[in-house]
Parts: structure tokens; C-alpha cells; sequence
């Protein structure tokens, strides 16, 4: 019987050890249960209660309504969705009395001292039913303060929530009410009209009624110069037909459909006629200011304009974009593409109403995204795809790197406009570790070596910048982990940081030529070294803890994975005469001789791999297989018959008992904290079903296999 399930399910059940069965089924499942999508877009306002540069929500009611008196309040609604059951943490620091109620329950009320304290977050956990959650916020005003800070505890979670009203249904954050009495209790429902609503609700993003163009209020009144408007239609008549287009306009201004030219006009009421084959078309507006007032109205006899980007929380079916100098040629490609600023200064769409954007979120759970764990699961798929000549998973691979390039200029512009950043990029926006760039960075130059991909160099470069001038150092030049905000991570070094930082390094002195790179990467080995190493048993520890100046002395098996998994990836590209690399060489044949000896008898490492009475762990017998394979093609490991036959048994354990006949990998540990005590990782630190932590990691492993027994035949 397998460790995880019935074994009758495994694939070696079926195939025996076939790898290239085992690394389809894997590539496909994956690729099938995170479908390719593109972002989502969603109105948003940066009035009223905003998410700021710690990814938490801010209000003050002081400034948003200074008339207000003691004992006044303010009541905030909003939903947050939940796939299920689920408790999230919040850290609140509260300026006042405040009381949050979730699904109709208490989940948090101040008391005099937290709101004394207001500089001090209290961590609450808030638990969370499927579906959409019911978060409603009672704040009262006092001398003290009014309003609060509050949100995910976990620095650059992109946790977001929706308005619960119908008119703004999809919009980012939060409705609250005008200011009332301390009896006041609402009587509100997800989903309601704010017409029905027996309090006026904010934010108030109504332009004022001075009958003056949407353009004037949107850009002021930049004489000569532009802005675009697009949306799309529908056009039902089959065979297609004349339309009749109905314009007025305040100013000069041309439509476009499809991007070619169909009217001008110099301002004024007219009609016209397009005509138009069957199926969806763009419009676009372009209307130049010539004076104190512009805009435009634009309707087509019968047809139903739509957002062009089905833009969510408005009823605005026009996004616009301006302004832009007479000079400027509209960029249409970039722009409508949705992943890129334009103009100088660079700008995005936005929408008819008083500071209120359109803003792309990923909404994806994996697809598209950029995460260490990612970066390895996508490297495990690229090269399962050349090693079965998948045209469509390579597609799949550039699609998903290629949209992580395309929106970091965005993503970096959208921080500095609006603090906190979506789930676009709300890494790199806010880059403090290897974990942030490093990996995903990594296999980012590998997926470009295969399949060229727009505007790889200017991330590289900005990953490059961070790791080699800006990342934390000890005095030596080794990486460690300081003023991060995700705070418990402070002052430590841990032996992921070798795979989060080396890869990377070694392919941009690939990539860029310079070999201070390579030299960076090979010294840092050998930094860990002197910090980690466990000479007793020829392994590593997992953590070293300055706080207390000690190394935490658990041997974590996914941690002792990376460090020889990414030495192998440095040795594959350093140059022969390197001057480390026969100390490199030689250190990795000591760890190999070490872990070699805590392989158990099924094949498998374990998650502390000194204790075979924790869980048998896929990722790091995953990474164990692949350095060990590597070793031996590569010629770098000493005896390496012993090493053969560690690599075959292995597989066989992996494809016996971690995967089974539908590509689901189980026995992958999730992502870690660290402790002190085998303990934590023993039983609190669980493992996965399809952890994308290890689905990369068995791939590459299975890919090893494969050459591996090419080599030897």
C-alpha cells in the first residue's frame, strides 16, 4: 500500500515507472485544473477607506467627515468570498471604538486599552462560512481618534474585499454611511439597492451637476490636447448592414471602428451610418479639448453598447484614457491589450465618475501569477514539455510568463498611484526577499532561452538589481533575511534562500555575460555552509536564528533539498576553471554522502530526514533524485553506482506512493515557518494535496530519470 492512498490508484499500478506517462498526466492535470484566463478588471475609487502600502485598509473619519462630533458613528459593509471553511487573520489597530461583525457575529470589539494603544496591532482570526461573507464595521467617534487600520496579517497578502450594494457590486472595498447616532443599528442586506438603503452612503463619486463634458470633469481642460474612449457592441443583423451612429460632441472630435476611421467632426449634433458585418466591434472615440468644456455622447440606433473590458461595480460602458499631447500616436495595441500604462506621464483607463479607475486584478488561482513555488512548477513544465513535444503546454508556459512580464511596469505604477497593490505583481511591487524574485525570476530566463519572450530583460534586470545590490547581507556578502514585513522572518537565514537566489543568479550571468553573478552564487554556498552545516551528519539545518545566534538545528527535508538542488544548478553552468568549483564539488559530495544514508527502505526522504517517524516527504525525495542524477551525468559525484540505484529507487517510491493515475501528487509539505523543535514540521507543518511547492519539483525529477537512463544506455 502506498503512504498516501490506495496504491491500486498509482500510476506505477498502471504504467510501472514510466516517467513520461507520469509527467504527462501531472503536466495536464495541472494545465486543466488552472485554465488559462486573462486579468479581471474592476472599478475602483481611491475615496474613502482604501487599502495603503502594508496591504491593509485605512480610514480615518476625522478627515472624511471633519464636522463629526464625540459619540457620532459610522457603520461599513462590504463582502469577502471564501472557497471554504476557512479562519483568516487580521491585524487591527484601532484609533477609537470599533466593532466588527461577521456574518452577523462578533469577531472583534476594542476596549480602552487596544484603543489607547492604537500603535499596537491586536491579531484576530476571523472565521469565514463558503461562499460570501457578511463583514459589517461599527466605528464611534471619541477625542482619541476615528476610524482604523485593519486587514491581513500576512505582509503582501492581496487580500481584497467587494461593496455589497447593487449599484457597485464588484468594486474593491468598503460602502459606509453618512454619519449617525450611537442607537443606530442598519438594517442592511448583501445585494441591496443604496436607493433602499434608509442612509446615504459614501463614497460619493458623483461629479457635480454643472452641465459641463465627462471629459472636463475626468481631465480638466488641457487645451490641444487628447483622450480616448473605447467600448464594443454587438452588431445581430447576419449578412451585416448600415447602422446608424447618433453623436453629439463639445469639441473636435473622430470615431473610430475597429480602429479605422468612420466620422469626423469638429463638434455638434450629427448622424451617420457604418456599415458593419456581423459579431462584436470596438468603438473608439478621440476627442480633442479646444477650449474651457469637452465630452461627447455616442448611441447606435438598436444596439447595446458593452465595456470593452466587461469592466465590474459600474454600469459605465465607456472606459477612457487621456490625456495625451497632439502629437502622441494612441498606442492601440499596448493599450487595449490591458496589461500597460501608456503616455508620459504614463496613465490606465478610467471611468465617468469622481476618482474612479479601472484596475486589473488576477483572480486566477495559479495561472498567470508570480510566486517561488510557481517559478518551480513552471520550470518542472517547461521542460516536461520538450520532453514530450508538447506544443501546447509550451504555449501554456510563455502565456503564463509572458503576462507576469507584461505587468510589472503596470503593477509598479499602480503601487505609487495607489498604495496597495492587487494581486497583480503585489510581490515584486514590494520586494523585500529571494522569496519575492528569485525563483520565479530564475525560471523566467529558462522559459526565454526556449521561447523568446517581450520585455524579459527590463524584469531581469529590476530582479538582478534587487538580489545583487539591495538584498539584506552579513558582513561576508551572504544573504539573510532583515526588515521584511513579513516581521517573524526577520533576522534569520534559511536554507531555501540558496534555491531562491543561485538559480537566478546563475542564468542572469548567462544572460548578461558578467560573471560576478556566477561569483556571487558560488559564494554563497559556502556562507550557508558555515552557518547551517551539521558536520555530525553531513547535512543542513534548516534556519540559523540571530535573535538567539544559533542555528535551530532541525534537519527540515525540503530545506536540505534545495541547497544540493540548486548547487546542481550552479555546477551545470559555472565555468571549468572556476576557482570554486572543486570546493563546490566537493562540498556537494559530502551533503550527497549524507542524505544518501537517510534514504529509508522504501526509497523515500522524510520531512525531518533524521526521523523516519515523520511523514515520507515528495519534495525533497523529488530534489534528492534530481541532484543525485545530475550528479552522476554531470560526473561530479564520487562512486556513483551507489548513487544510480538510490536515483531508480526513488522514482519508484515517488510513482508508487506520491502520485497517483490522474496526475494528483500527494505528500508535499506546504509552506513553512520555522521552529526550533522537529515538532513543528513533524506534525504541524502538513502536507498538500497537489502543493505547487512539489508538483514542479517531481516533474523535474521524472525528467532526470529519463536522462539519466538515456546516460547510462
Amino acid at each position: 500500500m502506498g503512504y498516501y492512498f490506495d496504491d491500486s490508484k498509482s500510476i506505477y499500478a498502471y504504467e510501472g515507472t514510466d516517467a513520461k506517462a507520469i509527467l504527462s498526466s501531472l503536466a495536464y492535470r495541472f494545465m486543466g485544473q488552472n485554465l488559462k484566463h486573462d486579468l479581471y478588471y474592476r472599478a475602483y475609487t481611491n475615496k474613502g477607506i482604501v487599502r495603503t502600502t502594508d496591504y491593509r485598509y485605512l480610514v480615518d473619519f476625522n478627515k472624511i467627515f471633519p464636522e463629526s462630533k464625540d459619540k457620532d458613528c459610522v457603520w461599513a459593509f462590504t463582502k469577502l468570498w471564501s472557497d471554504a471553511e476557512s479562519s483568516n487573520g487580521f491585524d487591527i489597530n484601532c484609533f477609537g471604538p470599533m466593532i466588527m461583525y461577521v456574518n452577523g457575529e462578533v469577531a472583534y470589539k476594542s476596549d480602552i486599552f487596544k484603543e489607547r494603544y492604537s500603535e499596537t496591532a491586536t491579531r484576530v482570526f476571523i472565521n469565514l462560512k463558503p461562499g460570501w461573507n457578511d463583514i459589517r464595521i461599527r466605528w464611534e467617534k471619541t477625542k482619541a481618534g476615528f476610524g482604523a487600520q485593519f486587514g491581513t496579517w500576512i505582509g503582501k497578502w492581496d487580500l481584497y474585499t467587494l461593496m455589497p450594494t447593487k449599484e457597485r457590486d464588484g468594486q474593491e472595498g468598503f460602502v459606509y454611511t453618512e454619519l449617525v447616532d450611537d442607537s443606530y443599528v442598519p438594517e442592511f442586506e448583501i445585494g441591496m439597492s443604496e436607493a433602499d438603503f434608509d442612509k446615504k452612503l459614501y463614497p460619493d463619486v458623483s461629479f457635480a451637476d454643472d452641465g459641463k463634458g465627462q471629459l472636463t470633469h475626468m481631465f480638466g481642460t488641457p487645451e490641444g490636447k487628447y483622450a480616448m474612449a473605447w467600448t464594443k457592441a454587438f452588431f445581430d443583423e447576419m449578412g451585416g448592414k448600415a447602422y446608424k451612429f447618433r453623436l453629439k460632441s463639445i469639441g473636435a472630435c473622430k470615431v473610430y471602428v475597429d480602429r479605422e476611421e468612420v466620422y469626423s467632426t469638429e463638434g455638434g449634433d450629427a448622424e451617420f451610418d457604418v456599415d458593419l458585418k456581423f459579431g462584436t466591434h470596438d468603438i473608439f472615440v478621440k476627442s480633442v479639448c479646444g477650449g474651457d468644456d469637452w465630452g461627447f455622447e455616442l448611441t447606435v440606433d438598436g444596439i447595446e453598447l458593452e465595456s470593452a473590458a466587461e469592466v465590474k461595480g459600474t454600469d459605465d460602458v465607456w472606459m477612457y484614457i487621456g490625456p495625451f499631447e497632439a502629437d502622441f500616436e494612441f498606442p492601440y495595441d499596448r493599450a487595449c491589450d490591458m496589461h500597460h500604462v501608456v503616455g508620459e506621464p504614463k496613465t490606465y483607463w478610467r471611468l465617468n465618475a469622481a476618482d474612479t479607475f479601472v484596475r486589473p486584478y488576477n483572480e486566477n488561482t495559479l495561472y498567470g501569477r508570480w510566486n517561488y513555488p510557481l517559478g518551480v512548477t513552471i520550470y518542472g513544465l517547461l521542460h516536461t514539455a520538450l520532453e514530450l513535444g508538447s506544443e501546447d503546454i509550451k504555449q501554456y508556459i510563455h502565456d503564463h510568463v509572458q503576462l507576469c512580464c507584461d505587468t510589472l511596469e503596470y503593477a509598479l505604477w499602480d503601487k505609487e498611484q495607489y498604495g496597495g497593490a492587487t494581486s497583480i505583481h503585489n510581490l515584486l511591487t514590494s520586494i523585500d526577499s529571494l522569496d519575492d524574485c528569485g525563483s520565479f525570476a530564475s525560471t523566467m530566463l529558462e522559459v526565454n532561452k526556449y521561447m523568446p519572450l517581450d520585455g524579459v530583460k527590463a524584469v531581469a534586470d529590476y530582479v538582478g538589481d534587487f538580489i545583487f545590490n539591495k538584498m539584506s547581507r552579513l558582513p561576508d556578502g551572504t544573504f539573510y533575511r532583515k526588515d521584511l514585513m513579513h516581521s517573524f522572518h526577520n533576522q534569520t537565514l534559511w536554507a531555501d534562500d540558496l534555491y531562491m537566489s543561485v538559480p537566478f543568479l546563475t542564468r542572469y550571468y548567462k544572460f548578461t555575460g558578467d560573471i560576478k553573478y556566477a561569483d556571487d552564487a558560488a559564494r554563497q554556498f559556502f556562507g550557508f555552509k558555515k552557518l547551517l552545516y551539521m558536520p555530525e551528519q553531513q547535512i543542513m539545518s534548516h534556519v540559523y536564528d540571530f535573535k538567539y545566534d544559533t542555528k535551530t538545528g532541525v534537519p527540515w527535508g525540503r530545506g536540505n533539498g534545495w541547497v544540493v538542488f540548486s548547487m546542481t544548478e550552479l555546477l551545470a553552468e559555472l565555468p571549468e576553471d572556476h576557482e570554486l568549483r572543486g570546493d563546490l564539488i566537493e562540498f556537494l559530495n559530502t551533503l550527497c554522502e549524507g542524505y544518501l544514508k537517510l534514504q529509508d527502505e522504501d526509497g523515500m526522504w522524510h520531512q525531518v530526514i533524521t526521523d523516519w517517524d515523520s511523514y515520507p516527504e515528495t519534495s525533497c525525495t523529488s530534489m534528492f533524485i534530481y541532484a543525485f542524477s545530475r550528479g552522476v551525468r554531470y560526473g561530479w559525484l564520487r562512486d556513483p553506482e551507489k548513487y544510480v540505484k538510490s536515483v531508480y529507487k526513488g522514482w519508484k517510491a515517488i510513482s508508487k506512493t506520491s502520485v497517483d493515475s490522474n496526475g494528483n501528487v500527494y505528500g508535499v509539505c506546504r509552506g513553512s515557518e520555522f521552529s526550533f523543535i522537529p515538532d513543528y514540521y513533524k506534525y504541524e507543518l502538513g502536507w498538500n494535496l497537489n502543493d505547487t511547492h512539489g508538483t514542479g519539483i517531481v516533474m523535474l525529477a521524472g525528467i532526470e530519470v529519463i536522462r539519466l537512463s538515456d546516460f547510462l544506455a
